[in-house]
């Protein structure tokens, strides 16, 4: 039986925030690579209920089937209502014993993989500065697109350094991969076509970013805290 509340009890606010959890709950059932089936059985609830909260952004889980998806996700149901969307990574405490474990080439090119969201870090005119992109690997280069005169361009001729990493709040554990190289602006019309067409996304930041910019590594290292 569906847990929900009436419609006329929630504000326009929750009425987002509810597809939100849609999506959250979605997302992280296809990162542990569940079917809806599989995810229900062990919610103790019904496929189609599950599949409800992910495709109808009007559903209102209750409490209860929060945290038994929450434990089914290895989550939280603040997690899922979206309650550390504002926090940065890395809150909980550290795992007694761990270790810090140096990554193989072959593991740090699996980790950075095809696309995702990275860090990139360069000098400027007003001091060394960071900014977050979303990026795609082609051709072993780390490409992304920007505006010209934005942060991220004025790297263009230096060396530079790109990180992505990944950590696991409930296990206390995560990955880092660092590369580092020069960042050139890709002004052949063909070839920037090419990214174009490899690109994964386009820029989240939205807007006008039509400068493409890649950077050759020139040494690629990584590493992983891992917990016994």
């Amino acid at each position: 039986m569906c847990e929900q509340t009436p419609p006329n009890a929630v504000s326009a606010t929750a009425d987002s925030a509810r597809g939100d959890i849609g999506r959250r709950i979605a997302r992280r059932r296809e990162e542990l690579g569940l079917t809806w089936e599989e995810t229900a059985y062990r919610a103790g609830t019904a496929p189609g209920y599950v599949r409800y909260l992910e495709e109808q952004s009007t559903a209102t889980p209750g409490i209860g089937v929060l945290i038994r998806l929450a434990d089914v996700l290895e989550t939280s149901v603040e997690a899922l209502r979206g309650g550390e969307a504002d926090l940065p990574p890395g809150t909980g405490r550290a795992a007694r014993h761990p270790a810090l474990v140096e990554l193989s080439a072959e593991e740090c090119r699996s980790r950075l993989s095809t696309h995702g969201v990275g860090r990139l870090a360069t000098e400027t005119a007003e001091g060394p500065l960071i900014v977050p992109l979303n990026y795609s690997v082609v051709d072993g280069a780390i490409a992304f697109r920007t505006a010209p005169g934005a942060t991220a361009a004025k790297a263009v001729g230096t060396d530079v350094a790109f990180e992505v990493d990944h950590i696991d709040e409930a296990l206390s554990q995560g990955w880092s991969v660092l590369v580092q190289g020069r960042a050139r602006a890709v002004t052949d019309a063909d070839a920037a076509r090419r990214l174009e067409e490899r690109a994964y996304s386009d820029p989240w930041a939205g807007g006008e970013r039509s400068l493409w910019v890649c950077v050759d590594p020139v040494t690629v290292t990584g590493r992983r805290i891992e917990v016994p």
